[in-house]
């Protein structure tokens, strides 16, 4: 099909243009997730379910630091007392084509963003349009680095943290497929999502809707609230908050310095 200018579009126009969009970003998840189903013995052994294991790269990390720090066994976790059992009849195989889906659209991210920056550069200025390959770049990097963060930092510690926590001796745990799945997905997503906040503020303060002081403004709020969320998800220590808490408060302070940027670069352009 082929593309129209701009400002001659109609708004059935742009409706097909969108459509044509979110089938090819659809085409390129399935077609990804189908390559993962070949390899889908070690994503579920390996990958997905690597965290529920003692083993696992960052519980050896943690007891690794803990040594260093002079803790001696005090993050160690050598022990992750439950079972992960599947209730429903199709639970697995619901799982397995959630996850799979799940896999593809995050191999395909950059691909997807590609035909995202395709859609609105009509309404971009050509040095804005000049910048794609950099925003392609720099967005699959925050994503992918949100997707790790995710899976090596909030899963583990999350997974620690449920499977430690007891109201009695009495209550054994025996989780869900479908939980833990659920908590994996929300713990990927949530991470990625969260990742890519440089990414949203640079566009909303050249939309004029948030200003650095804005940002700065609020802060000591956004302190608490990744504090807070720093420490549902990990084991009750200052250790393993931390760990959380750091690059969440860096993601937001590069927020702000972005922020900085775009503002005055766009004072710089009224003024002209």
């Amino acid at each position: 099909m082929a593309k129209k200018n701009l400002g001659e579009m109609s708004f059935l126009d742009h409706l097909e243009e969108l459509r044509w969009l979110l089938v090819r970003s659809t085409l390129a998840t399935i077609i990804m997730a189908i390559v993962t189903y070949f390899i889908s013995d070690y994503l579920f052994d390996q990958i997905i379910l690597g965290p529920i294991r003692p083993t696992f790269f960052t519980y050896v990390w943690f007891c690794d630091l803990s040594h260093s720090l002079g803790f001696a066994d005090s993050i160690c976790i050598t022990e992750l007392n439950f079972i992960i059992q599947n209730t429903e009849m199709e639970g697995q195989v619901n799982i397995f084509v959630w996850m799979c889906l799940l896999a593809g659209f995050i191999l395909s991210f950059p691909y997807i963003l590609w035909e995202i920056w395709k859609f609105i550069s009509p309404a971009l200025y050509e040095k804005e349009r000049k910048n794609a390959k950099l925003f392609i770049f720099v967005s699959s990097l925050l994503f992918f680095l949100g997707v790790l963060f995710g899976y090596f930092v909030v899963i583990p510690m999350s997974v620690n943290f449920v499977a430690t926590f007891s109201i009695s001796d009495v209550v054994k745990n025996q989780f869900t497929l479908e939980s833990y799945m659920g908590m994996v997905k929300t713990s990927i997503l949530g991470s990625a999502i969260f990742f890519e906040l440089p990414i949203a503020i640079y566009f909303l303060t050249k939309l004029g809707l948030v200003t650095p002081e804005f940002l700065r403004k609020y802060w000591k709020y956004a302190v608490v609230i990744i504090l807070i969320i720093a420490a549902i998800v990990t084991p009750p220590d200052v250790v393993s908050q931390t760990i959380v808490a750091i690059p969440m408060l860096l993601i937001y302070e590069v927020s702000i310095l972005i922020s900085k940027i775009v503002y005055k670069n766009k004072l710089k352009e009224e003024n002209v």
